[in-house]
């Protein structure tokens, strides 16, 4: 059985190649995004600044303090901007400079921006010439960094139920013939996906709901939107994970070449669509890549509901993002779909 087993395996060319290369892909794609240290270091928000940041030797900083290790200095045009991006821990701190007086604010709640005021201080108290300063507060309610992670807990979960839910389980019955002799039935390939779409859809929205509110119970989380359009959202959010899922399914055969494109689709997803950190300050490319990620779009409107109270006016975009993959997967998914192995 050892034998049979391993010559299994190895005889499904497909299965045996993502085994191999998609490790190799995933450690590439860190190393490529990360591979710069300071990526991984203190982000800085520079303004007035250009798009693009000029030479950090040219900017008008503290020398200790722009000499630093473990500093990224990102450009922002307008004061709003980086209050924004401060106040959802996407920078951690945000400096600009008023009649030779430098101004500086962070977010009380995160740790990032406690140390960088600390080296900021320190780099301006070591010159020998005198620096003005003045700390300004970030005006608004103080968003936690849990209020802005919890929702991309909920979005991964989302993602990763919704694939291995469907997808996996269909294969299984296409593999094992339970497809084979559903086709003699007068159910259609539409039909059985969308009956599998929804019961799937019903499942990770009870089990989401419960995580949600058992949570809240521990952390007490804010919502300043309606309870009822962030589910209407999640909602959407798992029938566009759970079409994705379908499309996967429609002709594979293969269970081990299946669980690889699931992994291949749902890992690099997960971590270009800040559910635990933010990309800001990565390059042009991987911000692209990460706006074609539907749990980008997922998670940014969960976090305008929740932290900015936005109605569906102001998520419409990620709405129609979200719809426009649901009803293409679907479509393609039931024209390609395949009862047979």
């Amino acid at each position: 059985m050892f034998i049979a087993r391993n010559n299994e395996f190895f005889r499904d060319k497909s299965s045996v190649i993502w085994n191999f290369i998609f490790p190799f892909l995933l450690i590439g794609g860190f190393a490529i995004i990360f591979g710069d240290n300071k990526s991984n270091g203190f982000k800085v928000g520079l303004f007035p600044s250009e798009s693009k940041m000029k030479p950090i030797e040219s900017l008008n900083l503290p020398k200790h303090f722009k000499e630093s290790p473990y500093l990224r200095f990102i450009g922002f045009g307008t004061k709003e901007e980086g209050i924004k991006k401060l106040k959802y821990h996407k920078i951690d701190f945000l400096l600009t400079i008023d009649d030779s007086v430098y101004l500086y604010w962070i977010n009380e709640s995160s740790q990032q921006g406690y140390i960088l005021e600390k080296i900021f201080l320190s780099s301006i108290m070591s010159q020998s010439d005198h620096i003005a300063f003045k700390r300004e507060k970030v005006e608004g309610r103080e968003i936690r960094y849990i209020d802005w992670l919890f929702p991309g807990i909920i979005g991964m979960n989302i993602t990763f139920s919704a694939l291995w839910g469907v997808g996996y389980v269909i294969i299984r019955y296409r593999k094992n013939g339970v497809l084979k002799r559903l086709k003699a039935t007068p159910l259609t390939a539409l039909e059985y996906l969308t009956s599998q779409m929804f019961s799937r859809v019903f499942i990770i929205m009870f089990s989401v709901i419960v995580v949600w509110f058992g949570s809240d119970m521990l952390f007490h989380f804010r919502v300043e939107g309606r309870y009822i359009n962030l589910i209407i959202l999640w909602f959407i959010g798992t029938l566009c994970s759970t079409s994705i899922g379908l499309l996967i399914a429609a002709r594979g055969t293969s269970e081990e070449f299946t669980s690889r494109v699931i992994e291949f689709v749902g890992w690099p997803v997960m971590f270009l669509s800040e559910v635990w950190f933010s990309i800001e300050g990565s390059p042009a490319w991987v911000k692209f890549i990460s706006k074609l990620s539907p749990l980008t779009h997922l998670l940014n409107a969960s976090r305008k509901i929740v932290n900015e109270g936005a109605g569906f006016m102001e998520i419409k975009f990620e709405l129609f993002i979200l719809v426009s993959i649901i009803i293409s997967c679907l479509i393609v998914g039931s024209l390609s779909f395949s009862w047979n192995e």
